[in-house]
């Protein structure tokens, strides 16, 4: 049955007149994405306590009013706080199995799935504005002890459900009796937390990696790895099953490596966390990628190119046809530059086609083919596939062999335009690898356009950054002369709680451009060296990633010892 609109509810509950509605309606039009209820109480029309009724009889849902509502200790417990705060959610009471939280937006049915698969319970929504929600939070959980992983562990520590049964002996493991641990409130708890925090600190990827005394958890947030307090060994395998059945994977197979994927929806937002299990010698280590768009935004304002290297790849990318090569090791922003690349083209008269392992962000407007090398679905033959779809623009995830290579060279001459990686160290040594594959000098000239190269480094925190002077040691690692370097203030972060301590928060990118002008063909076809290239580039106005280093430490956004980890100092003749 079709839902009744919010703007028809609140006229039939007598809080809008029909005129009213229609004045709502063209105010709204001057304010695209807000929502007819906040537009109608920015208007003096209707108050929050209305707003809440009309969600709740268009949701079928009741009204809880928080202020007046008594929650038990128990009930308080099955939630962490820090599962509260993301899913701005309270619950209320829990009667036969079945958990009732009062929401704010009772249109987020998502994040009820996502609270069914953490708790374990039967969840039902109830209506209550944002503010009584927020505030019933700092209310109640205020007298409750903040949960956190070491309090988790700790109750974990003491959980007996045979699990010293559950050890292996000569390989064997009772699977039902890991299953059923599994399920059990602290294994639920533990893994919920350490999910939600990671997505709450933006981490990338989540590690459960067994030793043989110990059991590690760690998190990757902005490129480095932090350790989180070990869980006892003995639940090792317990986790690990809970983990398999999130995924939806065979919790009986322990043999052979598996890959699923979790689907979360935490404060609105959609995130994906992509699961990969590895048998190892101590049990089964277990990868989360965690891909949350909300905090890669796709957009070449937003990556951290300086504004004169900016205009040179938009002219780049702008080109009608030809290869434009991005490289740099894994985890260097590789795909986020060209996905931000392809928004930026993305329009109704382009046609634009990708190939990926995986495909870790979906845009609309672009046909996304995902790469199974099981039933030989290979980067090169879905590229000759990709050409019979009269694409415009083509994205190869990467150029791995001679034959994707060849293909790509081929698209490239007959009028596309192909954007593709490389794992290089720098711009220039990209030419000597498609040289290596195989593909001919002439080839490359008549289709490569453009190389980017690309780092990313750690920013410094804006809340403790502080300023420094380094020692003359440190300043030698730049390898600029002393006196230079002197001419320019330093900083670091001394840690705050907004950067855990770590002195850094969030990262920028390095970028250099190595455009193929005439001169770097002549070059190409006559086989120069490396370093030629380089200096030819540098003389027609590429930037190195080490210059590129040099300008964010000199303005303030990030550290020496950053800058000096990513990039090495070029030969310059």
């Amino acid at each position: 049955m079709a839902q009744r609109k919010l703007g028809q509810i609140l006229v039939d509950l007598g809080y809008l007149t029909e005129d009213q509605l229609w004045d709502v309606l063209e105010e709204q039009k001057q304010v695209p994405g807000e929502v007819i209820g906040q537009v109608a109480k920015g208007m003096g029309l209707v108050t929050e306590e209305q707003i809440t009724e009309a969600l709740a009889e268009q949701w079928g849902m009741p009204v809880i009013n928080l202020e007046e509502t008594n929650i038990p200790p128990r009930v308080l417990e099955l939630v962490p706080q820090t599962m509260a705060d993301i899913y701005k959610i309270m619950p209320v009471s829990l009667k036969d199995d079945v958990l009732t939280v009062a929401m704010s937006d009772p249109q987020n049915v998502a994040a009820l799935d996502d609270l069914r698969n953490f708790l374990g319970y039967d969840v039902r929504g109830a209506v209550s504005s944002l503010a009584d929600v927020e505030a019933a939070i700092a209310r109640f959980y205020a007298t409750q002890d903040e949960d956190s992983i070491e309090g988790v562990i700790d109750a974990l520590e003491g959980l007996d459900y045979g699990t010293k049964s559950l050890v292996e002996r000569q390989g064997a493991i009772d699977i039902g009796g890991a299953e059923e641990l599994s399920e059990t409130q602290p294994i639920r708890k533990l893994l919920n937390m350490v999910m939600l925090l990671a997505v709450k600190d933006q981490a990338s990827d989540i590690h459960f990696e067994p030793f043989e005394d110990e059991f590690k958890i760690r998190v990757r947030a902005d490129g480095v790895l932090y350790e989180m307090v070990p869980p006892p060994r003995h639940l090792a395998n317990a986790i690990v099953t809970r983990i398999k059945v999130m995924a939806e994977l065979d919790i009986a197979e322990r043999r052979l490596p598996q890959d699923g994927r979790i689907e979360l929806n935490v404060g609105g937002n959609a995130v994906d966390l992509r699961v990969s299990i590895l048998p190892t010698m101590f049990g089964e280590s277990v990868v989360m990628r965690v891909l949350d768009r909300t905090v890669v935004q796709l957009d070449l304002n937003k990556i951290g190119m300086d504004p004169n290297t900016l205009s040179r790849f938009r002219k780049i990318i702008h080109r009608p046809n030809g290869i434009i090569l991005v490289t740099g090791p894994t985890g260097s922003g590789k795909t986020t530059t060209l996905y931000s690349a392809l928004n930026e083209l993305n329009d109704i008269e382009t046609k634009i086609i990708t190939t990926e392992d995986p495909i870790e962000y979906d845009i609309d407007g672009l046909i996304q083919v995902p790469v199974n090398p099981d039933i030989d679905v290979t980067f090169a033959t879905v590229l000759r596939s990709i050409l019979r779809h009269d694409p415009d623009k083509i994205l190869v995830g990467e150029i791995r062999d001679y034959e994707t290579a060849e293909i790509a060279v081929q698209s490239a001459l007959t009028g596309h335009l192909v954007f593709s990686t490389l794992h290089t160290n720098d711009a220039p040594t990209a030419i000597t690898r498609m040289r290596d594959m195989g593909v001919p000098p002439f080839l490359i000239t008549a289709t490569v356009e453009a190389v980017q190269a690309q780092r990313l480094v750690r920013r410094i925190c804006v809340e403790c950054r502080t300023e420094f002077e380094p020692s003359d040691e440190l300043l030698m690692e730049l390898q600029l002369p002393l006196e230079t370097a002197r001419q320019y203030s330093f900083y670091y972060g001394k840690g705050c709680p907004r950067c855990n301590n770590s002195g850094y928060k969030g990262r920028t990118g390095l970028y250099e451009i190595m455009d193929i002008t005439d001169d770097i063909r002549d070059m190409v076809t006559s086989d120069a060296s490396i370093d030629d290239m380089r200096n030819m580039a540098r003389s027609q106005g590429m930037t190195t990633l080490r210059e590129a280093g040099l300008k964010l430490i000199f303005d303030g956004h990030t550290t020496i010892d950053e800058v000096v980890r990513e990039t090495v100092m070029e030969d310059i003749e």
